[in-house]
Parts: C-alpha cells; sequence; structure tokens
C-alpha cells in the first residue's frame, strides 16, 4: 500500500482576540468569529524522560522542544490508568474508567466504548468542527465502537495496538488468530499487517494529518493522532533507522519528533498556527519489561500502575496568544479534563452523559487566582481502585493494593519479568518526594483521613 492511498481527507481556527483600536477609557478587542482548532498528539507507551525539554537525550528532538518554547510545559499530567483502552477512553470522554467500563487493553473484536458515552469528535462534530483520527483507535473493534460511528469523519491505522498479532512475542499462537488490519474511513485497505507495513504506520499517519490541515484550514477542526509508537513492536521508517546512534527506540523517537514538526510546519503553511491548540502527550509511562526498546521515566515504576512512573505523562500545549510561550507549570491536571476544557473554548455543549473531567483553562492559561475545580483525581489499575491525587498535585494517597514491578528486563523486542509487590495504606508529599519514597501517613494523618474520605467518595460511586 502506497502512501499517497493513506491520504484520507480537514481546517479552521481560532480568530484571537484582535485589538480594534484605542480610546482613553478602554481597549476594545474583537471576539474571535470562529472556534479555535484542536491538534491532540497521543502516544504510546513513552516515556516522561524520552524527549527534550523533559531530560537530556541521547538524540536531538527539536520539534518537540519547539512545542516547549512556543508554550507551556505541564509537570503534572497525568492520566487516571496507565493502560492503553483506559487511557484512551478516559481522554475522549473526560470519564473515569469506572464510569465507562473501559479497563485495561481491550483485544481484538471487543466491544470497547459504548455509544451512550459521547466522545470529543461527536461533541466537536455537533459544533460544526471537521474531524479526523489518524493512528491507533483501541476504545472499540465493532460497526458502532470504531471511529466513523464515534464520531471521526476521517480516519486511518489500527483498531487496537500494533502487537495483538501473529508475531506477537509471547504469545503469537493467541494473537495470530485476529489479522492486524489497516482501516482508511472505515473500509479494510491492508487485510494483514506485516513488518514490511509496520515501519510506515508512523508516516502514514503523519502524511493524513497534513493533508487534512491543509483540506480544512478554512474551519474549525480537531486532528486526533494517537501514534502506535514507540509500543512495542518497535518500527521506524528506514529514513530513521540508525539515525539517532542510540538504538531502535531512538529512531522511533527521531521519527515522532519528525511527526511533530510536520504537524507544526503545515499550520504554519496554512497560516493557521496561531488558531489552533497542540497539546502532546502520551497515554501512559514506559512498558519497562522491554528494557532498551522501552523509554525512561524518573518516576517510580511504570506502565500498568498506579505510580507516577506509570500515570504522569509529559504534556506540552501551545496556544499562540493564550498559553504563554517557553514558560513551565505544576498545576496539576489530568486527561479526563481535556474534553470539558476543549468544550469551553469552542462554545460546545457539553455531553448529555454525565462527564468526570472539568473545565481546567484558567490553570492552563496561567490566569491569576485560578483555583483548581477538583479536590481531588482518582487512580486505578484495571478494576481496582488504588488511590487519589489531590487537586492540587501535592498529595497522593496509596490504598493497600498489589502492583508489577520489574523484575528481569528484556532485550531487543523480547519481554522481561515481573514479579508482585503490594503496598500498604502510604501517604506520598509529590512537592518534597515525587519518586514515592517516604510515606509520610504518620506526619499527615489529617491529609490522610481527607484522601481516604475521597477514596471512599470514588468507590462508593464506580466499584460498588
Amino acid at each position: 500500500m502506497t502512501a499517497a492511498s493513506h491520504l484520507v481527507l480537514s481546517r479552521w481556527l481560532l480568530a484571537a482576540g484582535c485589538i480594534l483600536g484605542f480610546t482613553s477609557i478602554q481597549t476594545l478587542a474583537q471576539k474571535p468569529s470562529r472556534p479555535p482548532n484542536f491538534v491532540l498528539i497521543f502516544l504510546d507507551d513513552a516515556g516522561w524522560a524520552d524527549f527534550q525539554p523533559f531530560a537530556p537525550t541521547p538524540y536531538p528532538t527539536p520539534h518537540v522542544q519547539r512545542l516547549a518554547d512556543e508554550g507551556c510545559r505541564f509537570d503534572n499530567f497525568y492520566v487516571p490508568q496507565a493502560v492503553c483502552s483506559a487511557s484512551r477512553a478516559s481522554l475522549l470522554t473526560g470519564c473515569y474508567p469506572g464510569r465507562t467500563r473501559v479497563f485495561g487493553a481491550h483485544p481484538p473484536r471487543a466491544r470497547g466504548l459504548e455509544p451512550n458515552f459521547a466522545t470529543l469528535g461527536e461533541m466537536l462534530q455537533a459544533r460544526g468542527y471537521a474531524t479526523a483520527v489518524f493512528g491507533k483507535w483501541h476504545i472499540g473493534d465493532q460497526p458502532d465502537t470504531r471511529p466513523p460511528a464515534r464520531g471521526f469523519a476521517e480516519s486511518c491505522g489500527l483498531m487496537y495496538s500494533n502487537d495483538m498479532w501473529e508475531f506477537h512475542p509471547e504469545n503469537p499462537a493467541y494473537w495470530g488468530q485476529f489479522p492486524l488490519q489497516y482501516w482508511v474511513n472505515g473500509k479494510v485497505t491492508i487485510e494483514r499487517v506485516t513488518p514490511e507495513h509496520q515501519p510506515m504506520l508512523t508516516t502514514w499517519y503523519t502524511e493524513s494529518a497534513v493533508d487534512f490541515i491543509h483540506r480544512h484550514r478554512h474551519q474549525p477542526f480537531l486532528l486526533y493522532l494517537p501514534h502506535s509508537m514507540p509500543h512495542v513492536p518497535l518500527f521506524c521508517s528506514p529514513r530513521f533507522k540508525g539515525k539517532s546512534g542510540a538504538g531502535l527506540y531512538g529512531d522511533v523517537m527521531m521519527e515522532i519528533d519528525w511527526s511533530v514538526g510536520e504537524i507544526l510546519q503545515a499550520l504554519d503553511a496554512a497560516q493557521i498556527a496561531d488558531q489552533t491548540l497542540v497539546l502532546f502527550t502520551s497515554d501512559n509511562g514506559p512498558w519497562i519489561s522491554y528494557g532498551n526498546h522501552a523509554g525512561k521515566t524518573p518516576f517510580r515504576e511504570a506502565k500498568g500502575t498506579g505510580f507516577d512512573g506509570g500515570i504522569r505523562s509529559p504534556c506540552l500545549i501551545r496556544f499562540p496568544g493564550q498559553i504563554q510561550p517557553g514558560t513551565r507549570s505544576t498545576n496539576a491536571f489530568s486527561s479526563i479534563d481535556v474534553l470539558p476544557t476543549f468544550a469551553h473554548l469552542a462554545g460546545a455543549d457539553l455531553p448529555r452523559n454525565p462527564i468526570d473531567g472539568r473545565n481546567v483553562w484558567d490553570l492552563l492559561a496561567g490566569k491569576p487566582g485560578a483555583t483548581h475545580p477538583h479536590p481531588f483525581y482518582a487512580f486505578s489499575t484495571d478494576r481496582t481502585l488504588e488511590g487519589v491525587i489531590s487537586g492540587d498535585g501535592r498529595w497522593k494517597l496509596h490504598l493497600p493494593h498489589p502492583y508489577r514491578t520489574l523484575a528481569t528486563p528484556g532485550h531487543d523486542g523480547q519481554a522481561g519479568k515481573y514479579q508482585t509487590a503490594h503496598i500498604g495504606l502510604s501517604l506520598f508529599d509529590l512537592v518534597d518526594d515525587p519518586l514515592e519514597t517516604i510515606n509520610v501517613i504518620a506526619r499527615f494523618p489529617d491529609v490522610a483521613t481527607r484522601l481516604q474520605s475521597f477514596a471512599e467518595q470514588h468507590r462508593q460511586q464506580f466499584y460498588p
């Protein structure tokens, strides 16, 4: 399949506060005539330390760095569950996994997210937006739960993770029952994705995204770009193979950075960069059992756990004229807040179904006196509520629970081994102890009691 055949057929924007003139008494500002565009870049299993500016890297990532230079770096961005399907459903619905019942990572042909929960695409379509998703879907693989039925007029990519295929490193017989298919606008265009196709995924998604931007530059749009990489198995196109000098993982990171650059360049060429909010993040932390094929995080544990190595993701937001460039924020917010915040900016009606996120735009824009709308954020693994984080991001309470921890790392695409550990009731001060090493529950019993009451409130609502 050629790259050109993947170009699936979007534009617009925000005419932001244009100054008309001045009087001796006041400044008159023109209201935006149209809502802003949204570009949502969602990586798969990327680590906190995989990109500059979050950490020094052995390979260059100048386009991600440009996003930071022209926008804001958010150090306390959380997902409510550090696994593929649960994280994506929360992002697109503004709901906790306990509400949607989308837990963990769904297999092929799974029902996924029920249609009674509206997606970001459906909400913005009703507002007149052009909508597209190019990449990994993974929240439903049935006719009424795939992208065309869930508010995305254009789509291409995989319905689930790229390791759910006949070459799975641990269980090829099971996963081989399901051909890994490539879809374009609701139709299968590659019946069985092979090792020859996978190196082109990042390129195909990016080319489709750039084409969408140019075609829809005259109307508001939502571009959702959930990359398959750097989820294992790792692949990159021939032009990036060996380019990083830091192994295959570095090559993959450089290609993702290239993709970010292509998006930014397309927005510039279409002259809509100032009208577009770009959000860059990951669904969860790195899958560390894959050793040199996994990313890095400075925090405790990683993907598949409720520790910050799993649920705290790197996040950058650029919105010229609205977000101060070159800034850094410690304000906590979560992926469940994206939908209501975008609704606020777009002037869209919220979905009729209940949602758990809140509009956090004043916090993101750094407005003086902004207050946090959440007293807490809950985090879970699969169907187990594991704890809560205070809304200000300082305190984290772990309820007693088991968790997986790495025993032996894998190498070159082969998985390592986990072992099970347990944590008791624990309170961590994430400001003084971001690595979650010192249990301070005895020193701050009142804080622990308050967070326990929040956890019990969440449990009664979603895990009765």
